[in-house]
């Protein structure tokens, strides 16, 4: 297993939620349960409690104090915890690995409590590298990986043979793979004299996907790194490494994709 990195953390600490007259669902939200819309799913199913009492009506708003059960376990609202990591290759985007490989929440150097509630935001294959955030926030998770809000993803390709001019209109048009059409948003040559790098924009998320597009027009991709996701970059932020967000990057991304703070 990797030894973790050291990382100087910058931006503000954790975010700690008020609970005082927070709507029931936002409550087991920021527990880290599920989402909002699923957590209306468990109240309506009766799997939820206030003080002891079986809670079947949404909109209910707590107080500080109040006890909170979900499927006979308590819950609290975690702090939230918002980290950007440069991921290097051979790293796998998952929280455990039975194999015992490298993932990326090896490479935190925090606290087991806070380090192991979070989770990555979408996947980045093993050996792709690049912007990927980690949070213990669910909604806004939830809502970064829903192709409703077409997050931005930003790539560099480096492929084997140079790229055709023609192979990039085609990227624009969409290349048809075997879960659907997947077009590009941009692309476009790193550099007029560099075939071989194409940039490329992306809102979908779907698998392996600018992978499968570049080897659905023959080309063998030798480097894939994802250089932004929702505006997010590594400026700054060396391969392994890691950093909080600010607290006016958090506030982007609520903004990005509808929630309130």
């Amino acid at each position: 297993m990797a030894k973790p990195r050291r990382s100087r953390p910058s931006g503000p600490p954790s975010r700690t939620p008020t609970v005082e007259g927070m709507r029931l669902n936002r409550y087991i939200a920021r527990a880290g349960v599920c989402s909002r819309r699923k957590a209306d799913e468990l109240i309506r199913a009766g799997r939820v409690k206030v003080n002891g009492e079986v809670v079947t009506e949404l909109g209910v708003r707590l107080h500080e104090g109040d006890e909170v059960t979900v499927g006979g376990r308590r819950i609290s609202p975690r702090p939230f915890t918002y980290l950007l990591l440069n991921k290097p290759k051979d790293t796998l985007t998952t929280t455990d690995d039975e194999r015992g490989r490298t993932t990326v929440l090896d490479l935190l150097d925090l606290p087991p409590e806070e380090r192991d509630a979070l989770f990555p935001v979408g996947r980045l294959d093993r050996n792709t590298t690049g912007v990927l955030l980690l949070t213990n926030d669910g909604e806004l998770a939830h809502r970064l990986m829903h192709p409703r809000y077409g997050v931005e993803k930003i790539y560099r390709v480096r492929t084997k043979e140079p790229v055709k001019p023609h192979e990039l209109d085609r990227l624009r048009q969409g290349i048809e793979l075997e879960d659907g059409l997947a077009r590009a948003d941009r692309v476009a040559y790193v550099a007029p004299d560099a075939p071989h790098e194409v940039g490329l924009m992306i809102h979908e998320g779907r698998n392996r996907q600018v992978r499968r597009m570049f080897e659905a027009l023959g080309h063998e991709v030798v480097q894939l790194e994802r250089v932004a996701y929702a505006g997010l970059t590594t400026a700054g932020v060396r391969r392994g490494r890691w950093r909080r967000l600010q607290e006016k990057e958090v506030r982007r991304l609520y903004r990005l994709v509808k929630l309130k703070p």
